[in-house]
């Protein structure tokens, strides 16, 4: 199945049902009255988060949804029925926002979320709504109120505990596929990985979700390699493991090359926690790794993990790392959460 991360589509909900102009007529009732029904609500466009969707390929091939007018009102009081709904089943992780205000609508992050992007419209009183004792045979019913019609932007982010950045060929999906059941493609040359990947990953008995973005190069926030809209898949992450190639040419310019494309982003990502750690030293010898890892540790200020996802050296480390740093993260939020849940 194709990825796609970003939609544009155009919603309009249904227009309301016209009252009825009615009169009943039957044998022998001289004065009948007003008997004209109600027109129906018109439907809404709804959106819905549902399990089992990971990308936005469906909003390619249909990009218009309307829901149905709501039924006229009849003869007899006989009221309209209420127009269908639109329903857009989106994955966990979409944003919506409005294409001309760029107002952000919603931002899905649980199954079962939903939110009404246009509200169908209200169906027209029929004339029998406006009989009173002194206009017995009222000659008005008022029509159904128009239809919402609205462009919308969806934007899908996914959600991940932690996050994999690093220079193309740094040995992203080499660390996801040896540490999760995910298969990424993984080969020898930069840019095998073109789409955001996810793993689940276990560790002393407690899961968490990794994500495998493209590879980032200088100038990528100008438009250069793949660019930098993929950053957008880890900026719901709680910690990111920044990783270098042992074998690359200066170990602390690599690791500065990618922190500069982050602040470049704009996202938050340069605030979130960062583990750093030299991959591949399985491919080094002894005194270049010692060379890089001195250089890397100048340039993060802080001393690098040193990992091998072919030999599996110090894996359990990293993920030991990434777990305690998630559950920090996940206590300090909790508190708040609740706070602004509360209200009086």
């Amino acid at each position: 199945m194709k990825f796609l991360d970003q939609a544009k589509i155009y919603i309009k909900s249904g227009a309301g049902g016209a009252g009825c102009l009615s009169f009943r007529r039957e044998k022998f009732i001289e004065f009948g009255g007003p008997d004209g029904g109600d027109g129906g609500r018109g439907g809404d466009v709804i959106a819905l988060c549902v399990e089992g969707l990971n990308t936005l390929v469906d909003y390619r091939y249909q990009q218009h949804f309307k829901a149905k007018t709501g039924t006229h009102g009849m003869g007899r009081n006989r009221a309209g029925a209420k127009g269908a709904d639109a329903i857009l089943k989106v994955p966990v992780g979409t944003q919506i926002f409005d294409a001309e205000t760029e107002e952000q609508l919603a931002d899905l992050t649980e199954v079962g979320q939903s939110v009404c992007l246009a509200r169908g419209g209200n169906g027209g009183f029929g004339n029998a709504h406006f009989k009173t004792s002194t206009n017995q045979a009222p000659r008005r019913a008022n029509p159904g109120q128009p239809a919402i019609e609205r462009t919308l932007y969806l934007v899908l982010k996914l959600i991940a505990d932690a996050g994999l950045v690093g220079l193309p060929n740094a040995g992203k999906s080499t660390f996801l596929a040896a540490v999760s059941a995910a298969k990424p493609k993984i080969a020898d040359y930069p840019f095998s990985t073109l789409h955001p990947q996810l793993g689940v990953v276990a560790s002393d008995g407690a899961e968490f979700v990794l994500a495998d973005i493209p590879g980032l190069i200088e100038g990528a926030h100008e438009g250069h390699g793949l660019g930098d809209h993929f950053l957008g898949h880890i900026e719901r992450c709680r910690v990111l493991l920044h990783l270098v190639d042992a074998g690359c040419e200066h170990a602390g310019k690599a690791y500065q090359t990618v922190r500069r494309e982050l602040e470049a982003y704009d996202g938050g990502l340069t605030e979130k926690p960062e583990i750093v750690a030299l991959s591949k030293i399985d491919t080094v010898d002894a005194e270049t790794l010692k060379t890089q890892a001195a250089r890397l540790k100048r340039a993060a200020k802080k001393t690098p993990l040193r990992l091998s996802a072919v030999t599996r050296q110090n894996l359990d480390t990293a993920l030991r790392a990434l777990r305690a740093a998630i559950e920090t993260e996940a206590e300090e939020e909790a508190p708040a959460a609740e706070v602004a849940a509360w209200h009086p």
